[in-house]
């Protein structure tokens, strides 16, 4: 049986397309996949840290934010500044160069992640940042009153005792 030259265009053409669409598949999920690390494990990626897309969190240094337009330059501490191990915590530079402003949540001490790549200067030059609430959106410590709420007498509804009803 002999193949008509118009089925062998048309096959070439398909074999063609389908190859060019799985590359341009596989080329798009590997560019788009990151790795999540913190600043400590950084130091240990070696020469990976260079080559692959990272997301590293930790915590603004306060008075460390340096904003011009929509770029940033801030330093990420391990820890928050006012817990004891701050002094002693892995500093890690941090360069956002963005479309976008960083978001209104990305102060001093808000815990930001920053995402892109680590160049072999020492600094993280971000392409995208995400700060997460402020620490003042902790829980509060057991046994501690909340700021800014009622006497627990005002703030509770009154509740008639079980064996009533509305009828009594």
């Amino acid at each position: 049986m002999k193949i008509s030259a118009n089925t062998l265009r048309i096959g070439t053409a398909v074999a063609v397309i389908l190859g060019t669409i799985g590359w341009l598949a596989f080329t798009g999920y590997s560019s788009n996949k990151s790795y999540y690390v913190t600043i400590a494990e950084l130091g240990g990626l070696g020469d990976k840290a260079y080559h692959s897309q990272l997301r590293v969190e930790g915590f603004v240094k306060p008075g460390s934010i340096q904003q011009n337009g929509t770029n940033v330059d801030f330093i990420l501490n391990e820890y928050e500044s006012h817990t004891s191990q701050a002094p002693s915590g892995r500093l890690l530079k941090v360069t956002y160069k963005g479309t976008e402003p960083p978001p209104d949540t990305f102060k001093d001490d808000s815990q930001a992640l920053a995402q892109g790549t680590y160049g072999r200067d020492g600094v993280f030059h971000a392409t995208v940042l995400q700060a997460k609430c402020a620490s003042k959106y902790a829980p509060v410590a057991p046994g501690a009153a909340p700021a800014n709420s009622k006497s627990a007498t005002s703030a509770a509804p009154a509740v008639p005792p079980a064996n009533q009803t509305a009828a009594n």
